[in-house]
């Protein structure tokens, strides 16, 4: 066996730390157990909801149960944020569920080459570093959205259910809260799902609901397929709006669901890596028939929240375990009751919320316009249940809330005097001049009472764009038509250069 490597610094790149440990779990016997029964927790997790989105694109579930397999196991390698989990969701099958149902499988599966293509290229352009433009209010409101989406998806499984259901979710709830608090060796989820399994089939529990209920599960392996669709223009207007579509939604889930699991573990991952990555998968997702997807915070959480996983190692296992189960161990995944399921995601959904953020102590010290932001993201998330109009509503309300609070501080004061025995007006303006500060400004000044001098110093200011000096133009040009010289003071060296490229340029104003 090879010597252990060496430790790597903080600053090597995110690519060496990656592989270190990797290497770290394969040669940790308690490590790599960890990372094991991780990814059979989410494997488990993962073949219901296959089923289900499935469903929602109108697919045979076979499509959406290798499509988990080949993204999962093509993420490990290429994705930029280990431990995180990509397969099937619910939001691309949303996306390209009209493409199935107007056009057929052929240009589904072209939609999602396609779309696959276009992240590629938009992770090389560096899509993943707009994700800085997204505040904090809105990754509180799209982490608690989350949780009810969770929540809400485990409701058809409670609603019109046998008695026997809720006694067993109970159950399998009450193990995963008192579990971690006797040992850690094996993930709490598991122990409920191999429990509860055990129970219902001991004691012969008729008529519980189960996952070989969610669907017909595959009996084969993946098979290589190519869509017979024309290369035509028209073929491209008919898939490329929902391919980019799909692109934008699955990169905009994955890059979120990544900075909540850079925070929740403390480490950096590569955004780039990861946009590109979720493209090369959904390509490889594509050519083995499967339907796509992105990351999916459900079951990222259970791997890494409810878990402990932290590597790459378990990511890989959740795809391979995953196609093991259905394709070798079918009978025998067939027969968990879904009561257990529902149970871990129910947990998953209590522990991905946000609970501080709407402790009252929380909602007094923070802000409106913050609490205002977290509630819409998650209102419009809820309603939609599109994370991608949630988040993109979020950043938008976040915007407008910021441009009012800004333009508050943009002050103007008027104060007349004398300068070389001639009367001047002055006026001083502090605070940051843009669009939303910048339109109002040429109210704040008394031009008829104005002497025939008037100054306005901007040496407490800073423009930032056209609609402040089209505004400026117009306050000297309103002076203009009264005789009045208007002299500009202050400006600093970018507000000068920005002036004087755009003064007198942008139109008549008045």
């Amino acid at each position: 066996m090879p010597a252990a490597p060496a430790p790597v610094p903080a600053s090597a790149p995110a690519a060496t730390r990656d592989e270190a440990s990797v290497l770290t779990v394969l040669r940790t016997p308690r490590l790599l157990t960890r990372e094991a029964l991780a990814g059979l927790v989410v494997a488990l997790a993962l073949i219901p909801e296959a089923i289900s989105f499935s469903i929602i694109a109108g697919v045979d579930p076979r499509v959406g149960l290798f499509s988990s397999f080949v993204m999962a196991v093509s993420i490990a390698f290429l994705g930029g944020r280990p431990a995180m989990i990509s397969a099937a969701t619910g939001a691309v099958a949303l996306v390209i569920a009209p493409i199935m149902r107007e056009h057929g499988y052929d240009h589904l599966i072209a939609t999602v080459l396609l779309a696959g293509i276009i992240q590629v290229v938009l992770g090389l352009l560096g899509v993943a570093r707009l994700m800085r433009f997204i505040p904090r209010s809105v990754m509180v409101g799209f982490v608690n959205a989350l949780a009810i989406l969770i929540f809400t998806a485990q409701l058809p499984h409670l609603l019109g259910v046998p008695w026997l259901v809720y006694p067993l979710v109970a159950v399998g709830i009450l193990i995963m809260v008192v579990m971690p608090r006797l040992t850690r060796v094996v993930p709490a989820p598991l122990v409920a799902i191999v429990l509860l399994t055990g129970a219902v089939v001991a004691l012969g529990l008729q008529h519980v609901p189960d996952v070989g209920d969610e669907g017909e599960l595959p009996r084969s392996l993946p098979e290589l397929f190519l869509p017979s669709v024309p290369l035509t223009l028209e073929t491209l207007a008919i898939i490329g709006p929902t391919a980019l579509a799909m692109a934008l939604v699955g990169l905009l889930e994955s890059l979120m669901t990544a900075k909540l699991v850079d925070d929740i573990t403390d480490t950096r991952s590569s955004k780039t890596r990861e946009s590109w990555g979720q493209g090369v998968a959904n390509v490889l997702s594509g050519l083995f028939g499967g339907m796509g997807g992105c990351a999916m915070i459900g079951q990222t959480m259970i791997n890494v929240k409810a878990s402990g996983a932290r590597s790459r190692v378990s990511t890989f296992l959740a795809g391979a375990f995953l196609l093991v189960l259905v394709v070798v161990l079918g009978d025998v995944v067939a027969i968990i009751p879904m009561a257990a399921l529902v149970a871990v995601m129910v947990m998953v959904s209590v522990a991905t919320f946000d609970w501080h953020s709407v402790a009252p102590s929380t909602l007094r010290r923070m802000p409106v316009s913050e609490t205002v932001v977290m509630v819409v993201t998650v209102a419009v998330v809820v309603a939609t249940h599109n994370l991608a109009i949630g988040v993109i509503v979020g950043v938008l309300t976040a915007m407008v809330a910021f441009a009012r609070r800004v333009a508050r501080f943009a002050s103007v004061t008027r104060e007349v005097g004398e300068e070389d025995g001639v009367p001047v007006a002055r006026y001083a303006v502090e605070g940051e001049l843009f669009f939303a500060s910048s339109n109002d400004l040429t109210t704040q000044f008394a031009y008829a009472d104005d002497p025939a001098r008037v100054v306005i110093d901007l040496g407490r200011s800073h423009i930032w764009d056209a609609s402040t000096v089209a505004a400026l133009d117009a306050i000297e040009t309103k002076y203009a038509r009264l005789g009045t010289a208007v002299e500009l003071r202050g400006l600093n060296v970018a507000s000068a250069g920005m002036r004087e490229r755009l003064a007198g340029r942008l139109g008549a104003e008045g």
